[in-house]
């Protein structure tokens, strides 16, 4: 968490940014669900990263044009072939710590995760 000082005596706080990294591969039915099950929770400053290995099924173009309903918090990372689930991870992983992410959450397009897992897990304690 990271608490900004202002002139006014009280002091702003910065909800943490909570990234949710999704693998896809094959998931253009599953994306648009998912995407809108995590967006419904209403979390402040939630970011998600979707990492597509160039799927057949065209899952990153529709990758796209969700990111293009939300622009400032879903990214999208297109990777030239199916490189594994692991290196998806790592490379999502990357991109959320290098956005500077206070929480990171791995799910899958699929829903074999609770989309409300985000809503289970504790903020980071401001002191760490």
């Amino acid at each position: 968490m990271v608490v900004m000082m202002s002139t006014n005596p009280r002091a702003t706080v910065t909800p943490p940014a909570t990234f949710v990294i999704i693998p896809t591969y094959n998931e253009a039915n599953n994306l648009p669900a998912i995407v809108s099950a995590l967006f419904a929770l209403a979390i402040d400053n939630l970011h998600i990263v979707i990492v597509d290995d160039n799927s057949p099924d065209r899952t990153g173009d529709v990758a796209e044009r969700l990111r293009r309903t939300h622009p400032r918090h879903l990214h999208v990372m297109h990777r030239p072939g199916k490189l594994g689930l692991g290196s998806a991870y790592r490379d999502g992983f990357r991109f959320a710590l290098d956005q500077g992410a206070d929480l990171i959450i791995q799910m899958d397009a699929d829903f074999s995760h609770s989309p409300d897992l985000p809503h289970r897990i504790p903020a980071p304690h401001p002191d760490l």
